[in-house]
């Protein structure tokens, strides 16, 4: 099994798949520390107590909200959502920080700026590879299954990546 090295910095959507299917473990198992910018917590926050997501925020310490930085002009112009627009930042300014962006638009922009970036699907195929789950399709459809969308297709296009 591989020791985690990086730094998680974690956007809205990922945070509510995982803590919706119970598997906020996988950031933590994953990363030497999960960073969520304050853009973020504010919406998870906005959910209310009772949410999944935000008690998970209000109750996990490894789980850093890291205060908001300057957006630049290059990420501006993407017109993006402020978290993901505060995750691309936080991984620009941070080496070694991951930004998890489920988001199209933002994890083009990551591209283009050539950013280290990963998804909830991503997370799920990383954990297979390092050996920190015995299979990724129960996983995967835990979190299809709680809410997230991943069609049949794209379910067995990625399970045929880690040889399931």
């Amino acid at each position: 099994m591989s020791e985690p090295r990086e730094i998680l910095i974690v956007n809205t959507s990922p945070l509510i798949h995982l803590a919706e299917a119970g598997l906020l473990h996988l950031l933590r198992e994953s990363a030497t520390a999960v960073w969520v910018p304050e853009p973020v917590a504010r919406e998870i926050r906005a959910y209310g107590e009772s949410d999944p997501t935000a008690c998970a925020l209000a109750t996990h310490s490894w789980i850093e909200v890291k205060p908001n930085a300057t957006v630049p002009a290059e990420i501006l112009a993407w017109n993006l959502g402020a978290g993901e627009s505060a995750v691309l930042v936080l991984a620009m300014a941070f080496p070694g920080g991951v930004a998890v962006i489920d988001d199209l638009a933002g994890r083009r922009c990551a591209e283009a700026f050539g950013l280290p970036l990963r998804g909830t699907v991503g997370l799920v195929l990383s954990a297979k590879r390092a050996g920190r789950i015995a299979a990724a399709r129960p996983i995967l459809e835990r979190l299809r299954d709680s809410g997230m969308y991943l069609s049949n297709a794209t379910l067995d296009r990625t399970l045929r990546l880690v040889g399931e």
